[in-house]
């Protein structure tokens, strides 16, 4: 057995899959919501740097930034959420990711409004992505981390873009 949250409980798969998204997220902020990244995808957390903008891209894609010498797109969450736009403050920050595409990986930054903290979600902790119905897409959210009086959206970072998207991105850089 190497599941043992399962054994003699009597709990579904269902529960079984929950249990296997507890772990440690970086949380961060995006207008009054609360979301949380794996920390394992996090590869690092860096302030707002000069973006350059690539033409022909989707609203969403910020452009471009050099890290170290490597140059990676930048995406604009709160476009790709079709969040209101607002300017950069000295909070926003761009959060530098590894996503997995079908068989490759990409390194992309996504910006944030603001990083909050490091925080364990246990299993239990976790509750499905609600369902808004067909027209309404929610596979890019892991589940619904209830921590204290707080809701934390559980992203799946690989999920957020498409396979498309990606492979869009990974044309621009």
């Amino acid at each position: 057995m190497t599941n043992s949250v399962e054994e003699g409980s009597g709990k579904s798969s269902g529960a079984s899959s929950l249990a296997d998204k507890a772990g440690q997220y970086l949380t961060f902020v995006l207008g009054e919501e609360i979301y949380g990244l794996e920390i394992l995808k996090v590869q690092e957390i860096i302030g707002m740097m000069t973006v350059t903008r690539v033409p022909r891209t989707p609203e969403y894609v910020r452009g471009v930034i050099n890290l170290r010498g490597k140059v990676i797109p930048v995406i604009d969450l709160r476009s790709k959420f079709n969040m209101e736009i607002r300017e950069d403050t000295s909070r926003t920050c761009i959060i530098v990711v590894q996503v997995k595409s079908a068989n490759h990986q990409v390194t992309m930054g996504i910006i944030v409004d603001e990083v909050s903290e490091v925080l364990g979600v246990a299993g239990e902790q976790i509750e499905p992505a609600p369902s808004f119905g067909a027209d309404v897409k929610t596979e890019f959210i892991l589940g619904m981390g209830k921590v204290g009086s707080k809701v934390v959206m559980l992203l799946d970072v690989d999920k957020v873009l498409s396979w498309g998207e990606i492979a869009s991105l990974n044309q621009i850089t």
